[in-house]
């Protein structure tokens, strides 16, 4: 199971999810040791099975750090926190979590897009 560490010390990914916004970007930050780099894929990509099949799914993208970084970063689009919190408390999820291999951090932290002129739009 994955040790969880917020990217805000200020605003939990709970008090997140209490809110009702959309849409929203999931950022997940993972680091791993280097040995459970496949472990930590194979988990992803089978939590990332359950959650295409949720309702208020858009899409996800897993980066890797390069330059050898064991560092991972997942980003997914969902429709609304409402769908995302559904789907991340569904109990099938929370036991998919155990997958995850001892040495993986996860860093979940909800967002949303924000319109910057000339340079970003909502």
């Amino acid at each position: 199971m994955p040790h969880f560490k917020e990217l805000d010390k200020m605003v939990t990914l709970a008090d997140q999810m209490e809110t009702e916004e959309g849409p929203i970007v999931l950022v997940n930050v993972f680091t791993v040791d280097a040995v459970d780099e496949d472990a930590l894929i194979k988990a992803w990509s089978h939590d990332a099975d359950f959650m295409k099949a949720q309702p208020g799914y858009i899409s996800t993208q897993l980066h890797k750090g390069i330059g050898g970084s064991t560092t991972y970063i997942n980003y997914a689009i969902w429709e609304s926190v409402a769908a995302f919190r559904n789907a991340f408390t569904h109990p099938e999820f929370q036991s998919r979590i155990g997958d995850y291999p001892e040495s993986a951090v996860a860093s979940p932290h909800l967002f949303k897009k924000l319109s910057v002129e000339n340079h970003c739009t909502a």
